[in-house]
């Protein structure tokens, strides 16, 4: 047991480390800079450096020595940006995504102090120019790097003969090149501290829009997401289990299709329908339950029983399914040949022997627990974690999104651990290897 659970843990360590690679690589390369989403148009050089060096977005991607900065204004000449901290002279013109000087040129002026910090300019360009007090020519785009000094106030880029850049994006040296983003990422899930209790776990920093610990909004999204959740859990599980056991033993008759009528029809229909016409027949026209809000059991009530009623056709199929596999097995012929009664064959032969697929059933739902339900949560008003993703979605607000995609990855790999232990403990017969 103890080197199975060795293994599992390794294992799980690895499904972990790819799901945060996976993560990283979606939301740092695809969603971009969180600057130009979160601070809206024209913020300060200033604001943008902070903002990314708190997220630590200005980092490299994977190892490197160097980390963005503002303290020069970084240019995109591609889409013709014109940031502020630059000036031409005279007006430059575009032409075929770049910009050209016109015999001119172009002053980066520096928009803060960044201390002793060694700096580096990386300039795109093509043609002939003088690039930071240095004669540069290339016939083709090429990107240059240019040290510049610590007491510099600008860089100016002139031109000689038909200069064009592309680009220019500025750098300060950092101290340890293994501190980019991935890292960062890395430690958001494990960290070690000099302190008592010398490790961290599940440090993800703060929001991008409200600036709040997430740690702190995960704790408070916890208990709704349980409140609703749980009961949602046990119901459907208890629920079905009686029902399919129901079914099984009317196998062919009148009450099996019934049951089983209803548990299709259950199936077919969205869950945005239940939820849809529980709030209008039951809240709205019954005046029964509360529509929206959160505070007390009667809020949870209405919830609960779209939640148990849209997810119960599905489990009574399943568990139909699996108890009827059992019906022919000799055990159960010969628990009946010793005068055991419907319900003891049912109840503790059955639906012992029938644990394994239950246990798999469920385990499969266990992490929603904790991660709530996004519709029921959002049409409810219930603040859970599935409330939190969905606002967190429409705030762009990448942070708390990927706290929730890493915590749901924990979930699902330590709930199939579970599982397995589950499995021996059901069935002596299962050794775990």
């Amino acid at each position: 047991m103890l080197n199975y659970l060795l293994r599992r843990f390794l294992y799980s360590i690895l499904i972990i480390a790819g799901v945060v690679l996976l993560t990283f690589v979606l939301f740092r390369l695809a969603a971009g800079d969180p600057a130009a989403a979160v601070l809206g148009k024209n913020p300060s050089p200033q604001e943008v450096e902070d903002l990314r060096s708190d997220l630590g977005a200005d980092l490299p991607l994977f190892y490197g020595s160097w980390r963005k900065t503002e303290a020069f204004s970084s240019a995109d000449f591609s889409v013709q940006s014109q940031p502020p901290g630059i000036k031409f002279s005279p007006e430059p013109r575009f032409k075929n995504g770049a910009l050209s000087l016109n015999g001119g040129k172009i002053e980066f002026r520096r928009n803060f102090d960044i201390g002793n910090f060694p700096r580096q300019g990386r300039i795109k360009f093509k043609g002939q120019g003088r690039i930071g007090g240095r004669d540069y020519e290339s016939s083709d785009w090429k990107n240059l790097s240019v040290d510049i000094p610590a007491d510099a106030k600008s860089l100016l880029i002139s031109d000689s003969g038909s200069l064009q850049l592309a680009a220019a994006g500025f750098f300060r040296k950092q101290e340890s090149p293994f501190n980019s983003q991935l890292f960062r990422s890395v430690r958001e899930i494990i960290s070690f501290k000099s302190a008592f209790p010398f490790v961290s776990f599940l440090n993800f920093g703060r929001t991008i829009i409200t600036r709040e610990p997430i740690r702190r909004i995960l704790w408070r999204g916890v208990g709704p997401s349980l409140c609703l959740m749980l009961p949602i859990f046990l119901g459907e599980i208890l629920l079905g289990i009686a029902l399919a056991l129901t079914a099984t033993a009317f196998k062919g008759r009148w009450p099996d299709r019934f049951l089983m009528l209803l548990a299709i029809a259950g199936m077919s229909i969205s869950y945005l329908v239940f939820i849809i016409a529980g709030q209008w027949f039951l809240a709205y026209t019954l005046n029964w339950f509360p529509v929206w809000g959160w505070g007390s059991p009667l809020n949870l009530a209405l919830p609960v029983i779209i939640g148990i009623a849209s997810g119960l056709g599905g489990s009574v199929r399943f568990y139909r399914t699996v108890f009827v596999n059992e019906l022919n097995r000799e055990y159960l012929r010969t628990a009946a040949a010793k005068g055991c009664s419907d319900f003891t064959i049912y109840t503790r032969h059955l639906l012992r022997n029938a644990a394994i697929p239950i246990i798999t059933h469920a385990t499969a739902a266990l992490p929603f627990l904790f991660t709530g339900s996004l519709l029921l949560e959002t049409f409810f008003g219930i603040p859970g974690l599935g409330y939190l993703g969905v606002e967190a979605l429409n705030n762009s607000d990448l942070q708390l999104l990927k706290a929730l995609v890493i915590i749901s990855a924990i979930l699902f790999v330590t709930m199939n651990t579970l599982a397995d232990i589950a499995y021996a403990w059901a069935d002596p017969r299962i050794r775990l290897k």
